[in-house]
């Protein structure tokens, strides 16, 4: 039974990214293709590390973060530690984009407050013009 392989081409499509962002991940380490030639071949391995790959960018994570996450399941199967890493992650993770979306609401709040009082000018304006 053969393994199934793919070019770089039927995984862009697939994930529907360029082959330039595989490209980027294999600088980064994720996936390390082999070659016939000049064409790159993709195995399993590669898929599901580009797959989880993608997954970290979806939740904000850094590149650091998701290569760190990563790697991880190619060294000693330790599910606690990976799943307690994982789990730290992501609080630390949803920590920020909780004070991030603190941030937001309080510019968005002076935004308001600044428009109310900028169209109470112009109303004044416009009434003594």
């Amino acid at each position: 039974m053969t393994e199934t392989t793919w070019s770089i081409s039927e995984l862009a499509h697939e994930f529907s990214i360029t082959p330039r962002t595989i490209r980027f991940y294999e600088d980064q380490g994720i996936v390390s293709p082999s070659r016939i030639g000049r064409t790159r071949v993709y195995h399993p391995r590669d898929r599901t590390r580009l797959r989880l790959a993608l997954r970290g960018k979806r939740l904000g994570l850094q590149i650091s973060e998701i290569v760190s996450l990563i790697n991880m399941y190619d060294g000693p199967k330790d599910t606690i530690a990976q799943l307690e890493r994982y789990l730290a992650l992501l609080a630390q993770h949803r920590d920020l984009l909780t004070r991030q979306r603190q941030d937001i609401d309080l510019t968005l709040t002076e935004i308001a407050e600044q428009a109310s009082a900028c169209e109470k000018l112009l109303v004044a304006k416009r009434k003594s013009a």
